[in-house]
């Protein structure tokens, strides 16, 4: 047998190489994966899976801020409107031809026929005489700071400091400037004026620099 009519029962390419004569396949190898696109994965997946961090802290400014609007709102429901006044007996309003609207700002000091009155309380800072006393000499002596003709009312100024350091803490809390307060008189149409002078001096010297006389208007 010759040499051309040998044959070998291998397949083609199995078992040859550079000496057969045979052509060389290597086997295929899996492309690995890209290190940026790896990481882009896993940035991914780390932000799918986060979750939002709990708040284990108070915010202690925005309490602040919440206590303070509620002390603004105490402060101001404690201020009492002088818009609806109920006259009787006891207490006539002067009228007036004035259009306007009252104001609500201030401290509400009373003069009836009987008594003198601040704000809701009401426990008589001090009882009036007979109006012919009033209109020559004011209160007696004993009210007054040195004697009978002294214009400063002692009981009354002791009531307004305290209404003062409440209107100067609502004044500070609205922005409001605090170097004075304001007070609303309600007097009796027929409070003599030697009395509403004695109120108005101690009204200033307790640091009320500003008053609003409440009347009535007249109809007509």
């Amino acid at each position: 047998m010759s040499d051309n009519d040998q044959h070998s029962d291998s397949e083609p390419g199995e078992g040859s190489g550079p000496r057969g004569g045979g052509t060389f396949m290597p086997k295929a190898v899996a492309p690995k994966a890209s290190t940026v696109k790896f990481k882009a994965a896993l940035r991914r997946e780390i932000r799918r899976k986060k979750k939002d961090p709990e708040v284990d802290y108070l915010n202690i400014t925005a309490m602040l801020d919440l206590m303070t609007i509620i002390l603004v709102f105490l402060l101001q429901s404690m201020a009492s409107s002088a818009t609806a006044i109920q006259e009787n007996d006891d207490m006539k309003l002067a009228r007036s031809v004035i259009v306007g609207e009252p104001s609500d700002q201030g401290v509400i000091l009373t003069i009836s026929k009987s008594a003198i009155l601040l704000g809701e309380d009401a426990d008589p800072v001090v009882k009036l005489p007979a109006r012919e006393q009033l209109a020559t000499s004011g209160l007696d002596a004993q009210f007054k700071r040195s004697g009978p003709s002294d214009l400063y009312i002692v009981p009354l100024a002791r009531r307004l400091e305290n209404a003062r350091k409440l209107d100067k803490a609502v004044r500070a809390a609205k922005g409001q400037p605090t170097a004075t307060s304001e007070a609303i008189i309600i007097a009796d149409a027929t409070t003599p004026y030697r009395l509403l002078i004695e109120v108005l001096y101690t009204l200033g010297q307790s640091e009320f620099g500003k008053y609003h006389l409440l009347v009535m208007k007249k109809k007509g």
